[in-house]
């Protein structure tokens, strides 16, 4: 007889909550007054958009201040997160971990040291730091060579049992298993560049007289390239690991030059090629074969790494929507709160924290919102931003959320185009969030008259193009909101800023839209 699990049964019921759930109704004012009235009327209209005919809105507004509901509409409605997922990871990490938080990698050796000659292994240990690059993984061998080791008589053992050996995360779609932004989770793990994609490896292509040549960030031998492109006219080129393996497969013509972002099949075994080349680029050669495994008992300690602390890798995490932080973080919370480096142990401390500070939580299979079966409310995910805000690391957090409007990358994040030159701009910090058919914007604004407001906007269902203007128009509006008066707000609305129009959020769209 097959059993149906609890978590199966928990990702129908939030399906058929969304799907049940009957078309909304206009929000009538919670409040009296004029200003509470016009804001409500405004943000009926904006939802009035034929986009969402057949969708689902679910909206709430607040004030951090008084406590008191501005507007609502099914907000306790059920609908998927997308990205906004990552509100509870990052703030359960933050009160979990703490701000001083960092991820070490070490390098250990087993055996005696005789002479120039390690006896026994050398052991690279990861906790799953996902800001390690190829240059950190080098500065570690160079360090094995300072030692005064040039021969390792033993294996080269990768030690990733910080973590447990999942390495894709609940209900991830199978057309996503090479993609950089669902790349596989480890212990040991590395980055191509300094948006710290974990787990993935950028390839290049450019037209060099009548052949395509290829390149990799970091260099590496460990993917497998087959080159099938030809030099064209135009660019449109397909760049593309088969699935489970590290074959990759390149198609099309190239004019100029393109990259892509791949991610590799066993992050494990890529570090320990890297560190493994490294090794022998400072002169170290290691006799025997790469293994994985635990280190073993009394191995000492040779080199050691320490990553950037957690209040700094908010910034990549929340500004560009890192999913692979989110899940690594995930991990590292189930460590250390129970000794168990699982989704189930790490999202169990999310889901902990979230209740611990009045949150209602429905459904959270992943930390990064990838899942399609995460399942959060309007209302539960402004419970959160409001009771964050007394949090002694609540100002590094709010710093780390994406801004409206700023330009700067590592400031604006996924918002930095949109909502500029508008009321919203550098005043909106809020989490984005998009998956197909689903587009979400949660966070804070202050109204025109200094009140800090939070608010939670969740679209889901929509089948035509994306309503991520349909955000911005009602961000926009509680920047212009008065309690006092009525605002002559909508026919602004549609103002020269930038708005998104993309179905995804930038951090999905590498390489040039970000």
């Amino acid at each position: 007889m097959r059993r149906t699990s609890a978590s199966l049964v928990a990702g129908a019921l939030v399906a058929a909550l969304a799907w049940a759930s009957s078309p909304s109704s206009p929000a009538v004012a919670l409040d009296p007054s004029a200003g509470v009235a016009d804001l409500t009327q405004d943000i009926n209209q904006i939802l009035a958009d034929s986009r969402l005919t057949v969708g689902r809105a679910g909206v709430v507004v607040k004030s951090a201040a008084k406590g008191d509901e501005l507007y609502a509409t099914d907000a306790g409605k059920v609908m998927m997160p997308a990205s906004n997922t990552k509100l509870f990871t990052s703030a359960a990490a933050a009160d979990t971990l703490g701000l001083d938080y960092r991820f070490p990698t070490t390098v250990l050796g087993g055996g005696r040291k005789l002479g120039s000659v390690l006896t026994g292994d050398l052991v690279l240990r990861g906790t799953g730091d996902p800001t390690m690059l190829a240059e950190d993984y080098d500065a570690l061998a160079a360090k094995v060579a300072a030692a005064g080791i040039k021969v390792v008589a033993g294996k080269l053992v990768a030690d990733d049992t910080w973590f447990d050996s999942v390495r894709l995360g609940n209900d991830w779609t199978w057309d996503d298993e090479t993609a950089y932004y669902a790349a596989q989770i480890s212990a040991l793990t590395a980055s191509p560049d300094r948006d710290y994609d974990a787990g993935s490896v950028i390839v290049s292509v450019a037209a060099s007289g009548s052949e395509v040549k290829v390149s990799t960030t970091p260099e590496t031998d460990y993917l497998k390239i087959v080159n099938k492109a030809t030099v064209g006219t135009t660019t449109d080129v397909l760049i593309e690991r088969q699935h489970s393996t590290n074959t990759v497969v390149i198609t099309g013509t190239v004019a100029d030059p393109y990259q892509e972002w791949v991610a590799v099949d066993d992050p494990t075994r890529y570090v320990a090629s890297l560190f493994r080349k490294a090794l022998a680029k400072h002169g170290v050669r290691v006799a025997g074969p790469t293994v994985t495994g635990a280190a073993p008992s009394g191995a000492a300690t040779l080199a050691e790494h320490q990553s950037m602390p957690l209040s700094e890798l908010l910034v990549p995490f929340l500004k560009l929507s890192n999913n692979i932080h989110a899940e690594i973080l995930t991990k590292a919370m189930g460590r250390k709160v129970s000794g168990q480096g699982t989704w189930a142990a790490g999202l169990k401390v999310s889901t902990d924290f979230a209740k611990a500070n009045g949150v209602q939580v429905l459904n959270m299979r992943d930390g990064s919102g990838l899942s399609r079966r995460d399942g959060f409310t309007p209302t539960s995910i402004a419970q959160l931003l409001s009771a964050v805000r007394a949090k002694p690391w609540f100002k590094t957090w709010y710093d780390a959320l994406p801004i409206a409007g700023n330009a700067d990358r590592f400031t604006g994040g996924t918002l930095r185009s949109r909502m500029r030159n508008t009321a919203a701009a550098n005043n909106v910090h809020a989490k984005t969030g998009s998956l197909t058919g689903v587009t979400a914007l949660s966070g804070y604004v202050n109204s025109a008259e200094g009140e800090p407001l939070v608010f939670s906007i969740m679209l889901n269902q929509f089948l035509s193009s994306s309503p991520k203007d349909i955000e911005d128009k009602i961000a926009i509006r509680l920047a212009q909101f008065s309690r006092t008066a009525p605002v002559d707000a909508v026919s602004q609305l549609r103002s020269t800023g930038e708005t998104a129009t993309a179905d995804l959020e930038c951090s999905w769209l590498k390489p040039a839209e970000c």
